[in-house]
This record gives C-alpha cells, sequence and structure tokens, in this order.
C-alpha cells in the first residue's frame, strides 16, 4: 500500500507498550546479555501478529512472514535502538486474549475500535489507517449487491473481528435475517463462499484484489461501504506518566511510506 503514515504516536504507542514489558533488558548486539541500565540494555517488546491477513500479515511465497503491519513493525524496530521488537503469530481470535493475558505486549493487526474492546483495551490517539469495509461476494453472484440482499443467506466472518461485530450489530437491528457463521482463517471464508457453502462475507477491496491476484479467490465487493473504521496499535495498558515520556520524547514530524 502506498500510504504515508505519521511514525511518532505510533512509536509513542510502541514505547508504552515497552514500558507493560516485564522482560528483563538484553543487548540488541549480544541477546544473551542482561543489560546494566537503560542505556546500556534492549528492551524487549513482543508483538502478536497474524498469517491470514492478505497484504497486511502473511506468509509469502518464499515462506517469510511480511506484510504492511509486518514491515512497519521491522522499520520502527530499526529505529529504536533501545528496543527489541519480536513477532509472535497467532490466529486472529486469539489475540486479544494473548494482549489481555501478557503473552504479548502489542497487537499490530488493523484492529479496529468497537465499544466491547474500548471497555478492555488501550489503543494509541492517531489511527495509522482506514479501513473500509465492504459486502464481498463470488465473482458470478449479481443477486447479492447490498448488504440487505443477505437476507435468508449465510454471512461468513471472522470470530472476533469488527467484522463479525458489524454484522451482528446489522442483523439485531434488522431482526436478525442473516445467518452468521464464524471462522478463525480467512482462507477458509474465500473457500467457503468459492465453493458455495457460504454466500458472502466482509472485507476490503485492497485485500480482495490481493486474493483475487495470488489465489485466484475469484471474488469482488459489491455495494456501498459499510464502514470506514479507523485501525490502531493495541499495546498492553499502562501508566498515564509512562505515555506522556513517550509522547514527548518521539515529538516531531518523522514519516514513513510503504
Amino acid at each position: 500500500m502506498n500510504k504515508q503514515i505519521m511514525l511518532t504516536a505510533l512509536i509513542s504507542t510502541l514505547l508504552v507498550a515497552a514500558g507493560c514489558s516485564s522482560d528483563a533488558a538484553t543487548s540488541k548486539d549480544n541477546p544473551g546479555s542482561q543489560g546494566g541500565g537503560a542505556s546500556a540494555g534492549v528492551k524487549k517488546v513482543v508483538v502478536g501478529t497474524g498469517t491470514q491477513f492478505p497484504n497486511i500479515c502473511f506468509i509469502d511465497a518464499n515462506g517469510k512472514l511480511t506484510g504492511y503491519d509486518v514491515e512497519l513493525i521491522r522499520e520502527i524496530d530499526k529505529r529504536l535502538p533501545d528496543y527489541e521488537f519480536e513477532l509472535k503469530t497467532f490466529e486472529f481470535k486469539n489475540l486479544l486474549l494473548s494482549l489481555e493475558t501478557k503473552k504479548i505486549d502489542l497487537i499490530a493487526h488493523q484492529m479496529e475500535v468497537n465499544e466491547e474492546r474500548q471497555k478492555k483495551f488501550l489503543y494509541n490517539d492517531e489511527a495509522y489507517n482506514i479501513f473500509p469495509l465492504k459486502v464481498v461476494v463470488h465473482k458470478d453472484n449479481n443477486t447479492v449487491k447490498l448488504i440487505e440482499d443477505l437476507k435468508g443467506k449465510k454471512l461468513i466472518v471472522t470470530a472476533t473481528s469488527n467484522s463479525a461485530v458489524l454484522a451482528e450489530k446489522w442483523n439485531s437491528e434488522h431482526g436478525n435475517p442473516i445467518q452468521i457463521v464464524y471462522t478463525g482463517a480467512g482462507e477458509d471464508a474465500n473457500e467457503q463462499i468459492k465453493s458455495g457453502r457460504v454466500d458472502a462475507t466482509i472485507s476490503t477491496q485492497f485485500a480482495i484484489d490481493f486474493l483475487n491476484k495470488s489465489v485466484d479467490a475469484q471474488l469482488k465487493t459489491v455495494g456501498e461501504t459499510l464502514s470506514n473504521s479507523k485501525v490502531y496499535f493495541w499495546p498492553r495498558p499502562c501508566s498515564l506518566a509512562c505515555c506522556s515520556a513517550c509522547c514527548l520524547r518521539f515529538r516531531g514530524s518523522t514519516t514513513f511510506r510503504c
């Protein structure tokens, strides 16, 4: 994606996560050594991401973990010599639980805000992307043009995703006419639509373009945009003092293009 984003707020968020991390400081040049102080040591931040999100976090043809969020974390890691960012992969549905149980310090998976997440989790003030969600169907499906056309049909969404929250909210407000099916992986949703076992999902145009090109998914988006959600990095909660210190340290206009 050719998007320019502000690194200042993102780096602040990552430092908040680092401030909450319980890992011991080590030398970045010698990971096995214990740091003797803030200047000599490196603080580890464990970042949870996924492998099933086209363009964002996925395994490429060479078996390498890559994508927009993954490469953004790697770039920030280069710019912060006092911190080491370790990427760990999870199923999307397990990311928030892993953050809550302190298995990870930060989520990098295009996480959107909703009411339930706001009650339990911290996120930075500055969004780093916009997530335009639309209904997605098979390319030969000419009967579904709007979300209203899914009445009596099956809609598959990833469990705990904002697409699931959006579908559930729309369904409850309209008498639950859509049969919502849950999955833990995007590949399963694509295959189920392609085989005709379900009728639609909710995703973005950029994700569908990538899938059509890379795995011949035979999908298309239809109708108006259902939601233009802002997405954020999600750190574990930290103190206000830590947040303030991070913002002061990285006040500026550094940018990153991916």
